[in-house]
């Protein structure tokens, strides 16, 4: 895989450093008759429970969507936006038939020089279109990825939420999931750090279980170090963080 690096801003001070995220969040989890027919989808490599700040994303390596089993490559649909000096990406898609929708990217390494590592997060979200319901436990067969055991759309708050860590093809007993709300317009206020992101353990078959407490997109981010050291942009051999993640929307029960 061709490397191509985008550097972190220097500013960062190192309570934020431990949050990163990559987003791939559509504007509905649900297709339906009566919605839009085009789904919209926004990448952006931030803090979600804090809403900032954004960094630098360069070009994706992939971005796709697996239908019906089919992989469809999406990279040319990506449309680049700046924000305070610093890149994210959007792309729409026209919704032509029932089917679940795994969308899926895979960034650019980013370089992250208050950690001394490389990290790649690989992302997907689903969307079900007319009812289909079917095609969402599709794996991408990222290098790290969740396995979903639970159907990853049309939850209420307080549903469970569980999944598998798969890593190189094999269950990644006692994994460490970061899970983060993506805060938007900073609904909920932070009392202190720990609640910024909360994290918890696979079991020893890699199996994971949680909550999610108020409504909105919740990012799971299963965690590892790469086997291998790869060249950071200084030329200096550093470890990679790979993460396999999942958004998941919830909604209130009215």
């Amino acid at each position: 895989m061709k490397l191509i690096f985008s550097i972190i801003s220097l500013g960062l001070i190192p309570s934020l450093s431990q949050a990163h995220f990559q987003t791939l969040l559509p504007n509905q989890a649900i297709v339906t008759e009566n919605s839009y027919k085009t789904i919209t989808l926004q990448a952006q490599f931030t803090h979600p429970m804090e809403q900032g700040p954004l960094m630098n994303m360069a070009m994706p390596q992939q971005f796709g969507v697996f239908v019906n089993g089919q992989s469809h490559n999406l990279l040319s649909t990506l449309q680049s936006h700046q924000q305070d000096g610093n890149t994210w990406f959007s792309a729409v898609y026209p919704v032509k038939m029932p089917a679940d929708y795994v969308f899926f990217l895979e960034p650019t390494p980013y370089w992250e020089a208050l950690e001394g590592k490389m990290i790649i997060h690989y992302t997907k979200v689903v969307v079900d279109a007319f009812g289909a319901e079917a095609g969402w436990e599709t794996m991408v067969n990222f290098p790290i990825e969740i396995q979903p055991l639970v159907r990853p759309y049309g939850l209420w708050t307080g549903n469970l939420f569980r999944g598998i860590v798969i890593f190189q093809g094999k269950p990644l007993p006692f994994a460490t999931i970061e899970v983060e709300y993506f805060n938007e317009n900073h609904h909920i206020s932070i009392p202190s750090d720990p609640f910024v992101i909360q994290k918890i353990k696979a079991d020893a078959n890699g199996n994971f279980a949680y909550a999610m407490p108020i409504a909105g997109w919740w990012g799971f981010a299963a965690l590892t170090i790469g086997d291998e050291l790869v060249k950071n942009p200084l030329g200096e051999l550093v470890p990679v963080e790979l993460g396999g993640l999942m958004w998941i929307q919830v909604i209130d029960l009215e």
